[in-house]
């Protein structure tokens, strides 16, 4: 059984703070065995990530966080960028063309891009799993929604941090039953649904900071794009 964390953003995600190394870290020192990197429509910080796990004993995921069309989806497993805009479904076939995982994160929160709001359920049931524990969360309610999804369709479930600064990273994590401690091996237990998920809820004072740093670097992005 492996702790897997699958969802984190680094400095290349546009409201992520801290480079690759710091995030494997923090996952090797608090005894992750895998991690993915899924910045915002950006691969290249994934790859690297996955060229250095080895030097902390962990099992780097290729993946990304894909704008589609109708919001958020990780393509786990993909070594090139899935291009943003495309409606959903076409964004699950980039993803399985590549012989990816697609997960659908936070589905029912449409304030963070979930995809709930604008396919319908028998779309979102084409899904290869649902994050049904995002540890960014007030009250629970859209997990809660995620997970009754989940069971109803019989779609694997998985959990993630969602972390943009590297102390978040492990806040949720995917409990996976593997035949080998590869990345594919990994990918292949989820899509089996051989997970089990275990999270915390980030402190609302480092959600804050999260949000607000975001912002900030958004914000002096744009600006930098404008000189």
């Amino acid at each position: 059984m492996l702790s897997v964390e699958l969802h984190t953003h680094s400095s290349l995600s546009h409201d992520g703070r801290d480079p690759v190394d710091m995030l494997l870290e923090q996952a090797a020192a608090i005894g992750l065995d895998a991690v993915a990197v899924t910045d915002h429509d950006e691969i290249d910080a994934s790859l690297e990530a996955v060229d250095l796990a080895p030097e902390y004993d962990l099992v780097g995921i290729p993946g990304m966080e894909v704008t589609c069309a109708a919001g958020h989806v990780l393509a786990l497993g993909v070594r090139e960028a899935v291009p943003a805009g495309l409606p959903f479904g076409e964004t699950l076939d980039r993803i399985h063309d590549q012989g990816g995982v697609a997960v659908v994160p936070h589905p029912f929160q449409s304030s963070r891009h979930g995809v709930g709001a604008r396919v319908s359920r028998d779309e979102l049931a084409e899904a290869d799993a649902i994050e049904v524990y995002n540890s960014r969360l007030l009250t629970g309610l859209a997990n809660r929604k995620a997970e009754r999804f989940a069971v109803e369709r019989g779609l694997p479930m998985t959990a993630g941090s969602d972390a943009h600064i590297s102390e978040m990273v492990g806040q949720a994590i995917t409990e996976v039953d593997v035949e080998t401690r590869t990345a594919a091996g990994i990918l292949e237990a989820i899509l089996d649904g051989r997970t089990s998920v275990v999270g915390t809820r980030t402190p609302w004072h480092i959600s804050f900071r999260q949000a607000a740093g975001g912002a900030k670097r958004r914000l002096k992005r744009g600006f930098g794009n404008l000189l």
